[in-house]
């Protein structure tokens, strides 16, 4: 299976044959899975350390969570927490994206070191960002987006969901061409788990395949999400925690490497190492 990436990413990487694996580095007091634990700047790094030494290759750094009904970060202490832990993962070595969605943090990230900006309103937040991913010219991920984290369940209204959001995220490549975002640099995201509370999630899953006839580098963000956290409960009244939705989460990189994805985005990047090692030799058959 020919793998599609994006030219703007290290040379040692474009020329891997496999699915990547992108870890994270949440430096938030509230992220839905592990809010709070790196929350200072040599935490993180050294999360992200960790996580490379692991497998990741690439780690990719947020300082503001978007879990269901988080209210957003003033954006300068959004700067704060982000831009110190970016500029020490990248003098070690590190290829890092910056998970935000404002513009002026993600140009600080850029200029900082990050090779990528993971947007995941795919440039809706903020009007600059478009400009500001075409002026940068690193790789930008697009991910579906309808609304902020406090409203985005109540947009969750399909006619056909992998339709529904293979046209919008084909509309958003469309509207980052046009504000000169190079072809190339262009990932999309179906945005798992974002304005998708629960089943609508898995048709996605499902045509994964159908995504990536898209055209362009398909990352996919399941890990520890809601729904998989509904469907290994034994019963409504019962929540399975984030942590416990790992081997969940690594069963989807499997699945999602053999029918072609780019990259997986997960909290546990050596089980997702190993699916994804799986998932690319059963595609290679």
């Amino acid at each position: 299976m020919t793998r599609k990436h994006p030219s703007a990413l290290p040379q040692s990487i474009t020329e891997l044959q496999r699915t990547l694996v992108m870890g994270v580095v949440n430096v938030t007091p509230d992220s839905f899975s592990d809010g709070g634990l790196w929350f200072t700047a040599r935490e993180a790094v050294n999360h992200g350390l960790e996580l490379i030494a692991q497998g990741a290759d690439i780690v990719d750094v947020g300082g503001e969570s978007t879990r269901p009904g988080a209210a957003r970060v003033p954006e300068d202490e959004e700067i704060a927490r982000v831009i110190p832990v970016v500029s020490e993962l990248v003098a070690a070595g590190a290829v890092v994206s910056v998970d935000t969605t404002r513009a002026r943090v993600a140009y600080q990230a850029v200029e900082a070191g990050a090779q990528i900006i993971n947007d995941v309103s795919g440039g809706l937040a903020d009007d600059d960002m478009s400009r500001v991913a075409a002026e940068t010219g690193v790789v930008f991920i697009a991910m579906h987006w309808r609304g902020h984290a406090d409203v985005m369940d109540s947009l969750e209204v399909y006619n056909d969901i992998v339709g529904d959001v293979s046209m919008e995220l084909l509309a958003r490549t469309e509207h980052l061409m046009d504000c000169g975002v190079r072809r190339e640099n262009i990932v999309l995201d179906p945005g798992l788990g974002f304005s998708k509370s629960g089943e609508n999630n898995w048709p996605l899953l499902r045509h994964v395949d159908q995504l990536t006839e898209l055209g362009y580098p398909l990352l996919i963000g399941a890990s520890r999400k809601r729904f998989l956290g509904r469907l290994l409960s034994p019963g409504p009244e019962i929540t399975v925690p984030p942590e416990g939705r790992d081997d969940a989460t690594a069963a989807v990189t499997a699945l999602v490497a053999a029918h072609g994805a780019w990259c997986v985005r997960v909290h546990d990047v050596p089980r997702s190492v190993a699916a994804a090692r799986v998932g690319d030799a059963w595609a290679s058959c």
